[in-house]
């Protein structure tokens, strides 16, 4: 079995892959930012992904068979604020990686449907990305540099519902952690994406892991699903008690993606969609 390092544990995709590694039983090493306090992650090996002295340190000795890469920021609002900085955590430090990174290691890079947006509602590996903000343009900025490696590959995937490591992250637990703590939720009402459970987006990255795909490849749902119906089915599903707001994207302080459906061009068995949340 190839041994597997995954940077960016702590993210929503992150996370996802390794419990559904470590359900399998897999040999996966998990890596976070020097910066983060979780419990959960206080053994787990650091790298900060800015820094090229960490990748020219981590990669002298050894190296895995496969990286998963799903670090990175995701914060729209924070890449608006401040593009230079996520430029440089999300496109320079894999510019940096590259220049490290052997040869015989795959690389599996999970990128988003945010490179697309505000346009039609289905979108394949084939449609040119479009992004509509900061964090979707470093987004298409990183991924046109792994595609220039041979032994590559880029998944876009949507919204993975599922368990976070921080209890804070992701859709579901938002929407948990906002009423627990009394806090408003609005959710925009004119957006759709491709909505997943995130122990089936875990496994099917493991299984793009595993395999000899490259170039891009979209995760994609049987269908799309609105927001506003995505939050009355997890509001229901699991009994959060959750109130909420409704309010156009053009009316949010950030950009929102509107209606973007992941369909795929392949027609082998890891492009076959995975369930949607709501079905």
């Amino acid at each position: 079995m190839n041994s597997v390092w995954l940077f960016g544990a702590t993210s929503m995709p992150g996370y996802s892959v390794l419990r559904r590694a470590r359900k399998r039983e897999r040999d996966i090493v998990p890596f976070c930012n020097p910066y983060s306090r979780l419990i959960a992650a206080e053994t787990w090996p650091r790298i900060a992904l800015e820094d090229p002295a960490a990748y020219r340190s981590i990669f002298k000795d050894r190296a895995p068979d496969v990286l998963i890469h799903c670090g990175g920021i995701c914060d729209v609002g924070k890449c608006e604020s401040d593009p230079a900085w996520a430029r440089r955590i999300n496109v320079e430090s894999i510019r940096h990686l590259l220049k490290y990174l052997p040869q015989e290691t795959r690389l599996v890079y999970v990128s988003s449907d945010h490179v697309f947006g505000g346009g039609r509602a289905a979108y394949t590996e084939a449609s040119t990305p479009a992004p509509i903000s900061v964090y979707g343009q470093t987004r298409v900025e990183a991924e046109s540099l792994v595609l220039k490696r041979a032994n590559s590959i880029v998944l876009r995937y949507a919204l993975g519902i599922g368990p976070s490591l921080d209890g804070r992250s992701g859709h579901l637990d938002w929407m948990r952690s906002r009423t627990d703590r009394r806090l408003p939720i609005t959710i925009v009402e004119n957006e759709s994406r491709s909505a997943v459970w995130a122990d089936d987006l875990g496994d099917r990255i493991l299984e793009y892991a595993d395999s000899d795909a490259v170039e891009v490849r979209h995760i994609a749902a049987s269908r799309a699903v609105t927001r506003v119906e995505l939050a009355d089915f997890l509001n229901r599903r699991f009994s959060i008690g959750a109130s909420f707001a409704v309010e156009r994207r053009e009316n949010r302080p950030v950009p929102h993606l509107g209606r973007v459906r992941l369909q795929t061009i392949h027609v082998d068995s890891l492009a076959e969609p995975l369930p949607s949340v709501v079905d």
